[in-house]
């Protein structure tokens, strides 16, 4: 069992949760649509669940505008605030719906659609979301380990031999209980607070 504990907790690293597109890996100059997709690709490649998963498309992108869930496009030509709107939308529609979404970027949307000095600091949030996601990737880690111990204690309780298939499916449980209640969480402050 401790070999599919190490194994496990190895896996961790595969999904790639430090990989990120900084500040700094945003060009200042405005990009083509073809330019922001190589972006996304290459930045982003490792959180593919599948080599032929797309992270984003030229159809999402439209969407997005179309629905305005982002800041409004400038000579087909996208800026780093687009940039950062389209990493946070592509974290955000992991668990939200597109609804959601855009109910939490329309005060970030109407903010630049007016053009005035108090639009959103986008790069300080894309900044905390930065640090906080590199903190939850630490937390995950501990977590994770906890988990499994706990789990390996309560299946030798439970189930007297071999138990692996038990204990994977359980590990898989847990966590999407996790995933279920967070993102309840995130959507009961969409509903308090952003509608």
């Amino acid at each position: 069992m401790d070999n599919l504990n190490d194994e496990l907790i190895n896996t961790i690293s595969e999904l790639n949760l430090q990989e990120d597109i900084l500040l700094s890996d945003i060009p200042n100059l405005d990009l083509y649509m073809d330019q922001v997709i190589t972006l996304f690709e290459n930045g982003l490649k490792g959180s593919k669940r599948s080599e032929q998963d797309k992270i984003l498309t030229k159809t999402m992108i439209n969407n997005y505008s179309k629905d305005k869930i982002l800041i409004p496009i400038k000579n087909k030509k996208y800026s780093k605030n687009h940039i950062i709107m389209m990493i946070l939308i592509y974290n955000l529609k992991q668990s939200l719906s597109i609804n959601d979404i855009k109910v939490l970027m329309d005060k970030i949307v109407k903010s630049f659609e007016k053009d005035n000095e108090e639009s959103i600091e986008l790069e300080k949030i894309y900044e905390g979301f930065l640090a906080i996601k590199k903190c939850n990737t630490e937390e995950f880690q501990k977590s994770m380990e906890k988990k499994i111990n706990f789990i390996d204690e309560k299946t030798d309780f439970i189930f007297k031999d071999q138990h692996e298939y038990e204990k994977l499916l359980l590990i898989v449980l847990s966590l999407i209980n996790s995933a279920n209640t967070q993102k309840r969480m995130a959507e009961k402050i969409i509903d308090k607070y952003f509608k």
